[in-house]
């Protein structure tokens, strides 16, 4: 059994992994909060519809606005940097954290939309 299969839907931490596809279906049927984590020059290659960027740096600084009952789905280059994201912001008794596995890239190979940002 592949590691991707026996961790895609545990709870790990306070947060749960995702799929590319289980984001795009969260996105068309419920309000969330969507935020990329990667640094500025990764960020103007493009992003994922409606995510807001907060540098993985500047978390633990800005969590307060991280505060609310929406669900808060993380995401980075391939999942390390938003893994870290969601357990910090898990730590902080947010009721639905999540983490995109494979991150951007695993976005980008399901063939879903991206954007890019204004300069």
């Amino acid at each position: 059994m592949h590691a991707s299969t026996v961790f895609r839907n545990i709870k790990m931490i306070g947060y749960k992994v995702i799929e590319a596809s289980e984001l795009f279906e969260m996105m068309a049927d419920q309000k969330i909060l969507l935020v990329d984590v990667r640094n500025d020059a990764e960020v103007a290659t493009g992003t994922i519809p409606g995510a807001m960027h907060i540098p993985l740096s500047m978390i633990p600084v800005t969590y307060e606005q991280l505060k609310t009952d929406t669900a808060v789905v993380f995401y980075c280059h391939s999942g390390i940097r938003s893994a870290q994201a969601a357990a910090y912001i898990a730590s902080k008794d947010h009721p639905q954290v999540f983490n995109l596995h494979g991150g951007i890239l695993a976005w980008g190979r399901e063939g879903y939309p991206f954007e890019q940002r204004q300069a």
